[in-house]
Parts: C-alpha cells; structure tokens; sequence
C-alpha cells in the first residue's frame, strides 16, 4: 500500500480536528438552557414580565421633565385585576422549577447543566450561575410596581369623572375665559412649576408649608408656623401675575388640587372657626348669624358674635338671603378651583393624603428628603374630623336640612366620587 504523502495526512487531520470542534460545540449548545444563550439585556430588571408590562411613557417617581405630569396608563393591560395582590406573580418564560433538597437526587437537565458548568471556565461558569440566580429569585420592587400603577390609573380615573362631570352640568364652561377671579385661590411655586389650588380643610395649610420648602423659602415644613403661612405673602398666587403670565402657567405648570369629603370638610370648618375663639369669624360671621337665626338670643350672643350652634350654621348656609356671604372654608371646590375651567393635571383627596402628596412630590422632583407633614397645628389636642364625629353633628339636623345640605354640595359630590353620606339622601 502506498503511503500518503504528508500534506494529505496533516489535512485529513485538520478536517477531523474541524469535525470534533463542531460536534462539540452543537453539544454544548444542545445543553445549554434557551434563557442561557439569549442575548444579555442592559442593566435593570433582566426578566420578562408577562402579567404586567408599564407602557413605555410611565416613568418611575423622579424621571418627568420639567415637572409636568406625564401619566399614560391606557395601555397598561388589565389582566391582574381581578387577582388578589397576593397572587400577583411574575411570569417568566421558561422558568425553571424551584430548586429541590440538597439531599434530593438530580434531574437529567439539572445534572447536565451542573457538568457544564464545571466543566466550563470559571468566568463563564460564574455568569451562568448568576443568571440561575437571577431567574430563581424575587424581584424587589414587583409592590411598588403594583403600587405605582394604581396610583396612575387613580388619577386617570378622577380626572376621567371630573370631565365627565363638567360636559354634563358645566357645558357652557368651554366657551368661558379664564380671568383673575377663576385663579385667585390658586399658588404658585416656579421652581419645580407648580400650580396649587387651595381648597380649605383639605390639607391646605401643610401644602403651602411644602409649597415654601420647594421655593426654598424655608428648611423644613416643621420650621413654618400657622400664621407665617397664612399670612405671609411670601407665596405668590397666580392673579398677581398679568394675563400672559397667568396663561403662560397654567398652559405649562402642573396644576393640583386636593379635595374632601364635603359634609367632613364643613364640619371641620365649623368646629375650627365657631367652637373656638376666633377673632374675626366670631363678629363677622358669628354676630350676624345669631341675630338672624336664634330666638331670644342674649345680648352677649348678639355682642360677641359666640356659641353658634350647627343648626345655626346650616341655615346660614342654606339661606339665598344669608345675612353675610359665603367664605372660603365651606364654599364649593368648584367655585374655589373652577375644576371645570381649568384642566387640573392631578386630583389628591384628604382621605388618601399620605399616599397621593408623595405620589405628587415624587412626580415633580422634589427632593428625596421632602415628604408631606402629618402634624395638626391648630387645636392639636383635638381629633381630626372624621366621619363619625360628621354624623354626630348632622344628627342634629332635619332630614329635610340634610338633604338640602347635600344639594348645595351635590356637584362636589358627583365631580370628586364621594358617595351619600346618608342613606336617606336621595
């Protein structure tokens, strides 16, 4: 037999070398997990999540420019809705199954990846096994997640029936300017480009004492006293500016406002300024109502203007002919805010204040450090208003009164979804 000549040999070689390497290789690949040979994502979360996928525009607190509210949550799909939160998992393709007993015996897949990775060099194997572990494990912030779409979808449906609202009762409101009066309650903050509609007992006070700490005016909403906010002029409201400023603002600042339950809100107003000594609302309003609405009234009632009862109080309020005009603790958001005037980018309310100011704060970058005050400055040995204590005061009504109480506050009932507060209120 002839023998082959040298380079036919080293080539039959190579070929086999070439042939072995191929083989190898497609096992290797063969084995590998399909999560395994996907392409590596960027940084952040490294998983798919099926069950729910933020829309691209929803940006995570602290990530909207110019302070404006960019809240997009139409296409948030609705397919965890109707489970419990305990329930809401992420759904990962291919996930493998959770990891058995160290004493339990080995699977054929597991036992091959197990080889692999021994067999493959200590960088790639270290890769490997943190990729098993980033599957396998929980992701952190799936809650607040959860938390930060319900936020959204919060808003989108306030505002969604406050317009809803106003094309219903308010119709001619689109045909109407805006003028000084529409925006006399509302404050400005150009710092963070902030417009703040104030609605009294409904957080009023602690919002302008952060409205002051975003401007820089001060360190710390606990720095800020009662009569330093109220009184002060150190915020600006948006009447002072002239009309190109005002429309400049409102075309471009986020605009707030927060509400509360208007029955709540009334009590509250009334236990602060009648069961108190007051020095204005005591002979502005006190007097007049006592005159008016109380028989054989005392002539230190009638001097001092103290004591009104809430009976009293109501049918002040109720009156077309009241003896002194509204105020601003007890007259309707929708008067103070003009809502259906002026296109409000986000609705807080009273009774979900903690989880909507700093849901708000987040929104507009205001520093991390900077949360909304808790604290009762006045009579802050007393409870706050709730809706027990409403119903104590309202019991001393007619049902009559009650109903036409509900009536004078009957748009801010429907605009902000605040139910009956009384089952015989029709």
């Amino acid at each position: 037999m002839t023998p082959r000549p040298k380079t036919m040999r080293l080539t039959c070689m190579f070929s086999s070398i070439l042939l072995f390497g191929a083989a190898g290789l497609l096992l290797f690949i063969s084995l590998q997990d399909p999560t395994e040979v996907a392409p590596q994502q960027g940084s952040g979360l490294k998983l798919h999540i099926r069950p729910l996928q933020l829309h691209s525009n929803l940006q995570p607190p602290g990530s909207s420019q110019d302070g404006d509210l960019n809240v997009h949550t139409d296409r948030v799909p609705q397919d965890t809705s109707s489970r419990s939160p305990g329930d809401r998992r992420l759904q990962m393709p291919d996930q493998p199954p959770p990891h058995p007993h160290p004493g339990a015996p080995l699977r054929p897949r597991q036992r091959r990846r197990r080889l692999l990775i021994k067999k493959m060099p200590s960088g790639l194997a270290g890769r490997a096994s943190n990729r098993s572990l980033e599957t396998s494990a929980g992701p952190g912030p799936r809650a607040a997640d959860s938390r930060w779409v319900a936020l959204h979808r919060s808003q989108q449906d306030r505002k969604r029936l406050m317009r809803e609202a106003c094309a219903k009762y308010r119709a001619s409101s689109s045909r109407r300017s805006v003028t000084p009066r529409h925006v006399s309650r509302i404050f400005v903050e150009d710092r963070h480009r902030v417009l703040y509609c104030e609605v009294p007992k409904a957080g009023c006070s602690n919002w302008k004492r952060v409205l002051m700490v975003l401007a820089g005016l001060a360190s710390s909403t606990a720095d800020l006293h009662h009569n330093t906010v109220h009184y002060g002029s150190a915020l600006k409201r948006l009447d002072t500016f002239d009309r190109q400023g005002i429309l400049y603002r409102l075309s471009t600042y986020t605009k707030m406002l927060f509400v509360r339950e208007p029955f709540e809100r009334l009590v509250s107003a009334f236990r602060d300024k009648f069961e108190h000594p007051n020095s204005y609302y005591h002979p502005v309003f006190g007097k007049a109502i006592v005159a008016r609405y109380r028989a054989n009234a005392s002539r230190e009632a009638l001097r001092t203007g103290s004591g009104v009862r809430f009976p009293e109080f109501i049918q002040y309020l109720l009156d077309v002919h009241r003896p002194v005009g509204l105020d601003i603790h007890w007259d309707h958001v929708s008067r103070l805010c003009s809502p259906c005037l002026i296109d409000y980018d986000f609705v807080g309310k009273f009774e979900s204040m903690e989880d909507d100011a700093n849901f708000f704060l987040s929104l507009i970058h205001a520093p991390r450090n900077l949360t909304f005050p808790r604290f009762k400055d006045r009579h802050a040995q007393e409870a706050r208003t709730t809706a027990r204590i409403t119903h104590r005061y309202f019991a001393q009504l007619s049902a009559l009164q009650r109903q036409r109480t509900y009536d004078f506050y009957y748009m801010d009932y429907l605009m902000f979804n605040y139910s009956k507060p009384f089952a015989d209120l029709y």
